[in-house]
């Protein structure tokens, strides 16, 4: 039976992500109408959403040091402080028509989503060790939930015409509170290296490049590149896919993106007792195999019928592979902080570069064939997913601390003092 510190410290993970799911899908949600607000052409557009890219990238590189040095709730409050300010700030932006100070917002917000993603993955990871269960899965579904409550509360605005900075500025708010509320549960030190020596420096600002000679890393590195890679494309372009490809109007295209959510979030929630069962590597070839069985329906299959309802194989099959393989990468708590990060960073790396290379290749033969490299990507996963098995026999759950008058008494006693 879970101990009721660690108790709060899941839920606490869990809200923060649902949160942060919110915050982003409120943006999404309010894109139109901040492009109408700013006034800007689609490319002046692209120009304003370049900020949340590469705040985004910015965070996730140095999120990982960051954490080895001070721990995780410490960069999770930075985070979050970041994250929370940038949501105002796009808020403040979008009411004064100012590009300029969405971009900036945008930045800071896919900063702080950067920065709190890599950590709470490996706080994750360090409750999954302690209680023995799956955790990864349900957090990154608490994600997805919200990005579908987020969607759904933007959709309800916009068509009552509500500001859409005050909109903003009401998540942010929201965020502020339940980020506090949370990153206060997360005990501290988690992922926090002991300071190198003046003379290992140098060698220690190479960790994240040394994680790499671990070919099993390398491998895990490549699925969760591939999963990203595959939920990336949906995000970015399976609405226009259903218009353009198939051919039908932009709101079934939606909705057809909104079952692909929904899909994602149920795996997510569901997939705890696959992996208990059946392990890592079974579950995650399973998926690969039913995420290629939806994108190949889309891809080939004349009808938009047949198509649409095949987005849910899509959703289904990619909703475990992140969470499962950053999973994987902090099997060991020795260095954790580094391999999570190295891997959650090859999964970053994709979400960003992989969909404008689509779009790329897409003007040359047409998103319907451009799809067909998710295909051949979803056949490489299913092959490498062996790599997903530990290499040792997983350890018995890590052993409550008392609470009560019982910790009291062995503290009393000289029992559990450093």
């Amino acid at each position: 039976m879970l101990d009721t510190a660690t108790r709060r410290r899941r839920a606490a993970l869990f809200v923060f992500m649902l949160v942060s799911g919110v915050g982003m899908a409120s943006w999404v949600a309010r894109t139109p109408a901040v492009r109408d607000t700013l006034g800007v052409s689609t490319g002046g557009m692209g120009v304003v959403l370049f900020g949340l890219s590469t705040g985004s990238m910015a965070g996730v590189l140095v999120s990982g040091p960051l954490v080895r040095r001070y721990g995780g709730r410490a960069v999770m409050w930075a985070g979050a402080a970041v994250l929370t300010a940038g949501l105002a700030v796009v808020a403040g932006g979008a009411a004064g028509s100012l590009a300029g100070g969405v971009f900036v917002g945008l930045a800071l917000f896919g900063s702080g989503l950067g920065l709190a993603e890599v950590a709470v993955n490996i706080e994750g990871a360090a409750v999954e060790r302690r209680i023995g269960r799956p955790v990864l899965p349900v957090l990154h579904g608490c994600f997805s939930l919200g990005t579908v409550v987020g969607a759904l509360l933007g959709l309800a605005l916009t068509a009552a015409r509500f500001p859409v900075g005050a909109h903003l500025l009401a998540v942010a708010g929201l965020t502020a509170a339940a980020t506090v509320w949370a990153v206060r549960a997360v005990p501290a030190g988690t992922g926090r290296e002991a300071a190198p020596e003046p003379d290992a420096e140098p060698k220690d600002r190479l960790a994240a490049l040394r994680v790499w000679r671990d070919g099993r890393l390398v491998l895990i590195g490549v699925i969760v590149l591939v999963m990203a890679f595959t939920e990336g494309a949906a995000n970015d372009w399976l609405p226009l896919l259903m218009v353009d490809g198939h051919g039908v109007s932009a709101t079934a295209g939606s909705l057809t993106y909104t079952a692909f959510a929904v899909a994602m979030t149920a795996g997510r929630f569901a997939g705890g007792p696959f992996l208990e069962r059946f392990g890592r590597a079974a579950v995650v070839r399973t998926s690969a195999v039913v995420a290629a069985a939806g994108v190949a329906l889309v891809v080939f299959s004349p009808s938009p019928l047949v198509a649409g309802a095949a987005v849910v194989l899509w959703g289904l099959g990619a909703s475990l592979g992140f969470p499962v393989s950053i999973s994987a990468a902090g099997d060991d708590p020795r260095g954790a902080a580094a391999r999570v990060s190295a891997v959650a960073t090859a999964g970053y790396l994709a979400f960003l570069v992989g969909p404008p290379s689509l779009g790329f290749l897409a003007d040359h033969v047409g998103l319907r064939p451009t799809m067909g490299v998710v295909l051949a990507l979803l056949v490489v996963a299913a092959l490498l997913a062996p790599a997903l098995r530990p290499r040792v026999r997983p350890a018995a759950p890590e052993p409550s601390p008392p609470a009560g008058p019982e910790a009291a008494r062995l503290l009393d006693d000289g029992v559990g003092r450093p």
